[in-house]
């Protein structure tokens, strides 16, 4: 199975981006809780994207796997979401001592 990047949106769309963010705020209001709605819980739709990046690397996706779906590179991907992963300091300790032997 094919899977294409879940790319950012495009800040040069004019007339459609109101139309897309009406409709973002309407799927937001029938999704959500009155109180999740007034809080900033997927806002914006690139929220989702930001909550998939960090999800996958601390699932442990390789960066390289999440870069491709994200459709940009690792060097960019580490840049923006290094401070995201979330411990396993231990786990990495393990595997830099296993490979020292």
């Amino acid at each position: 199975m094919q899977t294409r990047p879940l790319t950012s949106r495009d800040a040069d769309r004019g007339p459609l981006s109101s139309v897309y963010d009406r409709w973002w705020k309407l799927a937001r209001e029938k999704a959500l809780t009155e109180s999740q709605v007034a809080s900033p819980l997927v806002r914006r739709p690139d929220d989702l994207r930001h909550a998939a990046a960090s999800l996958w690397l601390n699932a442990g996706v390789p960066p390289t796997e999440v870069a491709r779906r994200l459709g940009h590179g690792v060097a960019v991907l580490l840049r923006v979401y290094a401070n995201c992963i979330d411990g396993g300091d231990d786990t990495m300790n393990d595997k830099i001592g296993g490979a020292l032997g």
